[in-house]
């Protein structure tokens, strides 16, 4: 990226600043961040944007949509972090200093607070800088009538340089960005259920119609990138609810008043179609008993003064009528352009039941089933991200500019959750944590208090609604179609409901990072989905999941408590992580939904990014140190025990290894038992000589060995001898520390290296569990290097070959380096990682062993965003080789590659061997596939 020059004060250089900085942010591991923890912060933010590679000094401007009922801000803030897991010798990154956006909104009327935060966050002074390193001032990219209503009072309070942006075009700047960077930002909401949706091409989004609803209401048609006109609108929308809510009720904050209606009954309010047909349906024309016929009807003929209602239903009964003519309005605009998407947007809606049900019903219904409502995650802040990104666009917003597909977009954004996320679901409740022991009382006080609340609720007879709600969502999961509901008259939605849960959108840590793209050899990467088993369709298997993990929180906690050699300090973070993670599943849990369409790897990944969030970045260091010199030891003998095998025996003999090793997994409480009644090497042999030996649950082994073994090797090879392999270049994703990698891939990759093809080693880039990380697995190589020369040889081999290519991945030999555009990359690939030999150069003169990131934390694997490192191994691999539970059978067992493909594993889960294979624990799997079929 080229660096920007901030704006200065002449107003002359203001226009030229003003190209220079609307070059793209650099979004390198970007992530959304729930709570901001940042040193002098003074208040606890709404989500941001964490952008650890952004340089804070090409930023110099935030971003205002100043609406008639809400402000909402977006900021951004330095942060400085090191360098990822390329270090030691293969590619890396450099150390940057980066930062973070963020969210937080406040009410219109209060606009003085909103200067005040911004005076106390020191934003109107950000360093941006000229070329003479003048401090210059800040740009308020603004928005919303209020840019221009209050412009005067933050020019003259913050004096910063105000710079209004057209709202429309922002609010479809960043509805447009969230569509296609969000894997789970829009979702269509029925009977309490929301059901997320994706688009993989523009084809499949556009066109659409987006329905802002803020004070008022603005209808936009969306046709394409930065292709928009606004055909229609409203006065009745947020600011009409507010306003009469505020007269009939006396209550002043929006949220109270969301909530007061979770407790209404709009029947004692509303005229109902059975007040006017005796309690009977008008059938002829498709409306039941229950139909709302007039919006407040009942009023009129009551002898009841206002004091003689109650709040919470005037709240429902308004609530209800704004909603359902909002949504009437949308269809017939819809209707109109012949629109089959409607997205609404606006901090109007915020999660709220009824507000969902009746917009979705009424777009539903007069549609017959052809038009579905869709909701946004990020609902309030389109038009405020739209304003800072039109300084600093994230992707191209010309409609004559060429943009990357939502799928080719999204692969390089990752959602994760800070413990924030279950607590208040993004909203700004007080001061920011100065400091870890803040945040951990803070933790404590809210379990307390949560504790308190639950055994308040168990004394009150209406809370069995809640364990009702449940049994629904469970038995409804699978009515997802735009069909279902459709036999329903219409007032079914629109009557007095039993009272639901408010659905918290929780938004997490956007994790962004330009270089993610899918795995190139994905057979199919459009319908490409890591997890094996969906636990959103299956309520029963995510309550096991869920159990398990909170089942092994006892465990973790120990763990990461003794890796800081059990401070006081430690155990107390420790028991906190155990209480946020707690939360979070209770969240996942108890409303489907909040935190997206989550799967069980990200579930495992949340995990691993809450412990990171209390301060532990390892907590299995000391085992993983531990077993790695252990493992170390041994690997001298079990290599020359190997050399001594006829290539046949000692082939069957690799896999068996691969196998047995794989028994050592901390994430298994199976094999957490065999840690504590036996050392690693007993488990080894023992693994070895019995739970390893063929036949195998799923045994592939003479697929395998027909593919390793050319033709006139079968039977002419002796003790000793090494055939040429029949692979260029093997991908070998590997798993745990230890003798897992030791014992088990290290021998088979050595084997591979003997033959002449090279190899590379995928590690995770960050910590999970007794998952080996790619900066252990190089000094785990360095040891093995020192008693074996093939790994010696190769490794110097590898290195080399990176430095010549400074630093990247180079192409296997004879073959060209990957273009660097997505757009042309399966066109590359598809000439190079095909397993005809007539498509690949001669073997390299010498075997080469390189190690690459992963670029994830998890001990599961998702394909859909791997570096670019690792998409640049891919050129000329004609093998792909996945090892581990969490790889090979949570995810991507039924995933099928563009080459041939290894999947070792052992099940150490009784329920997952039962349901998966008709198996049992330990049991083993050898899956070896070839190329899949090019689709039709």
């Amino acid at each position: 990226m080229q660096p920007s020059t901030p704006f200065g004060e002449d107003s002359s250089k203001v226009a030229e600043d003003a190209i220079k900085l609307g070059s793209p942010l650099d979004l390198t591991d970007a992530e959304i961040v729930t709570r901001a923890t940042f040193k002098g912060q003074k208040s606890r933010d709404a989500p941001s944007i964490s952008l650890p590679h952004q340089q804070a000094e090409q930023v110099g401007h935030i971003a205002l949509d100043i609406g008639g009922s809400l402000i909402k801000l977006v900021y951004f803030s330095p942060e400085d972090r090191g360098s990822d897991d390329g270090a030691a010798g293969d590619a890396s990154r450099d150390h940057s200093t980066g930062g973070r956006m963020h969210f937080v909104k406040f009410e219109t009327s209060a606009i003085d607070q909103a200067i005040e935060f911004i005076l106390a966050k020191g934003l109107h002074q950000l360093q941006a800088r000229s070329h003479s390193g003048r401090a210059n001032r800040v740009r308020v990219k603004a928005t919303g009538g209020g840019a221009y209503k209050f412009a005067e009072a933050l020019q003259e309070r913050l004096e910063v340089l105000l710079e209004k942006e057209d709202e429309m075009q922002c609010l479809v700047i960043g509805c447009d960005f969230l569509l296609k960077a969000v894997r789970h930002e829009a979702f269509t909401y029925e009977k309490q259920q929301a059901h997320f949706s994706r688009w993989n091409a523009d084809s499949e989004l556009y066109p659409y119609l987006l329905v802002n609803v803020g004070s008022g209401v603005s209808m936009i048609k969306v046709t394409g990138n930065g292709q928009f006109e606004r055909v229609s609108g409203s006065s009745m929308g947020g600011g009409t609810f507010w306003g009469l809510c505020r007269l009939l009720t006396r209550v002043r904050a929006f949220d109270e008043m969301l909530e007061l209606s979770m407790q209404g009954d709009n029947s004692k309010v509303d005229m109902l179609v059975g007040d006017i047909y005796g309690n009977r349906d008008y059938s002829s024309i498709g409306l039941s008993a229950s139909t709302i016929a007039s919006s407040f009807g009942k009023v009129v003929s009551s002898d009841k003064e206002l004091e003689d209602y109650s709040p919470a239903d005037l709240c429902l009964a308004l609530c209800r009528m704004v909603s359902y003519n909002i949504g009437h309005l949308a269809y017939l605009n819809a209707k109109r352009y012949n629109l089959k998407r409607v997205f609404f947007g606006g901090f109007f809606i915020r999660g709220h039941p009824y507000t969902m049900d009746t917009l979705s019903f009424a777009i539903q219904f007069w549609s017959k089933g052809e038009m579905a409502a869709m909701f946004l995650r990020h609902e309030g802040y389109l038009g405020a991200l739209g304003a800072f990104l039109k300084a600093h666009p994230m992707t191209p917003s010309s409609a004559t500019t060429p943009v990357p597909d939502p799928r080719k977009v999204r692969a390089r954004f990752t959602e994760r959750f800070s413990m924030g996320a279950p607590i208040s679901g993004g909203q700004v409740s007080g001061p920011a944590f100065s400091d870890m022991d803040e945040k951990v009382s803070w933790v404590e006080k809210f379990v307390r208090l949560g504790e308190a609340a639950a055994s308040q609720a168990a004394e009150v007879e209406s809370a069995d609604w809640i364990e009702d709600l449940h049994l629904q969502w469970s038995s409804e999961a699978a009515s997802d179609t735009p069909e279902a509901g459709l036999e329903a008259p219409l007032g079914e939605l629109l009557e007095a409901s039993p009272r639901v849960s408010r659905m918290n959108m929780h938004v997490g840590v956007l994790h962004y990072d330009p270089s993610c793209e899918y795995f190139p050899l994905l057979a199919d990467p459009v319908h490409y989905t890591p997890d094996t088993q969906d636990i959103n369709k299956d309520r029963e298997e995510m309550g096991y999941w869920l159990g398990a993990m909170q089942e092994g929180l006892s465990t973790l906690v120990a763990k990461a408590s003794a890796s800081e050699h059990n401070k006081p300090g430690a155990q107390r973070r420790a028991a906190a992580f155990a209480k946020a993670f707690t939360a979070h599943l209770t969240k996942v849990q108890s409303v489907p939904g909040a935190y997206g369409e989550l799967g069980l790897a990200d579930v495992f990944e949340m995990r691993e990014e809450c412990l990171r969030e209390f301060g532990f970045t390892d907590v299995y260091r000391m085992d993983k140190d531990r077993e790695n010199t252990t493992a170390l030891e041994v690997l001298p003998d079990l290599l020359r025990e190997l050399d001594t095998l006829d290539p046949h025996a000692r082939l069957t003999a690799l896999v068996e290894g691969v196998l047995a090793a794989n028994i050592f997994d901390w994430g298994a409480r199976e094999c957490v038992e065999l840690y504590r009644n036996g050392t690693i090497l007993e488990i080894y042999r023992k693994a070895r000589t019995t739970l390893a030996k063929r036949p195998w649950r799923v045994d592939d082994f003479e697929g395998l060995k027909a593919a390793w073994f050319a033709k006139g090797q079968q039977s002419q090879m002796g003790p000793g001898d090494v055939p040429r392999s029949p692979f260029k270049r093997v991908i070998m994703f590997v798993d745990n520390a230890g003798a897992d990698v030791v014992l088990g891939m290290l021998p088979l990759a050595r084997e591979l290296l003997r033959g002449g093809a090279e190899v590379v080693l995928v590690a995770n880039s960050q910590p999970a569990i007794n998952d080996v990380t790619a900066p252990e697995l190089r000094r785990v190589l360095e040891a093995a290097a020192s008693c074996c020369p093939v790994i010696a040889a190769a490794r110097e081999s590898a290195l080399k070959a990176l430095e010549a290519n400074d630093g990247r991945m180079p192409p296997l030999e004879g073959l060209p380096p990957r273009i660097r555009s997505y757009a042309h990359l399966q066109e590359l690939e598809g000439t190079a990682s095909g397993s005809s030999s007539s498509q690949h150069a001669p073997f390299p003169r010498q075997a080469r062993l390189y190690v690459v990131g992963n670029g994830q934390g998890s001990p599961c694997l998702d394909l859909r965003r791997v570096p670019d490192t690792l998409a640049d191994a891919t050129i000329g691999a004609d093998l792909v080789i996945l090892e581990g539970m969490g790889r090979a059978i949570h995810t991507n067992l039924r995933t099928r590659f563009k080459c041939p493909s290894l999947k070792l594993a052992m099940i150490k889960n009784a329920r997952l061997a039962s349901r998966l294979f008709g198996g049992q624990t330990y049991d083993c799997l050898c899956m070896f596939e070839a190329p899949a079929t090019p689709a039709a």
